[in-house]
């Protein structure tokens, strides 16, 4: 199997190659158009800003690569972000899979988010065998709200999407290789995905 680590300059690259390895893929890092459009999967990550992620994306054309794949894709915390319309972080304008715009935390919450969090109201493949409320890890100060995309969610002051699904996107807010076993399990059940 073939799976695609999105290398453009804005990512928490080398834990998600570890994780991966543990489950005995050794993912290839690319930034061409070509090799991400021919793998089997493909993982956008994401740590770090928003408006320099987007202009990483942009310098490397894959902000207009990323919306056609058709095989499935799985955006990681920022990631997840920038597949939607637009953040507030930098006032960005995102990738537009997503219908949604992700939005800054409350002033009264102590941003960003960091550690663990429960996630609930799992409804998709990714999360077979993944309990409700088991604990994920999450650094973040930016969250999407609850829409029809959302197959997971998360409560840090209000309810918000920590898992997203359209088609053959996917987006999870946590870190699933910094959220030991139950995150190899996601990464796992990603991995088996079939594009139907």
């Amino acid at each position: 199997m073939k799976v695609v680590l999105i290398d453009y300059g804005a990512g928490n690259i080398q834990s998600i190659q570890f994780a991966l390895q543990r489950l005995g893929i050794v993912a290839l890092l690319s930034k061409d158009p070509n090799e991400i459009r021919s793998a089997d999967k493909v993982i956008f990550p994401g740590v770090g800003q928003a408006s320099f992620a987007m202009k990483k994306l942009k310098e490397a054309s894959l902000d207009s690569v990323i919306p056609e794949l058709t095989q499935p894709v799985l955006g990681i915390c920022l990631g997840m972000q920038l597949m939607c319309d637009a953040t507030e972080e930098g006032n960005t304008k995102g990738l537009g899979i997503f219908k949604t715009k992700a939005l800054r935390f409350n002033q009264n919450l102590k941003v960003p988010q960091v550690g663990w969090n429960e996630i609930r109201g799992l409804k998709s493949p990714l999360f077979e065998g993944v309990n409700e409320e088991t604990y994920m890890y999450l650094v973040h100060s930016y969250y999407v709200p609850l829409t029809a995309y959302t197959i997971a969610q998360t409560t840090y002051g209000l309810p918000y999407s920590s898992g997203l699904r359209k088609d053959n996107f996917f987006g999870v807010q946590f870190h699933p290789e910094k959220s030991s076993k139950a995150g190899s399990v996601i990464l796992q059940n990603f991995l088996n995905l079939t594009n139907d």
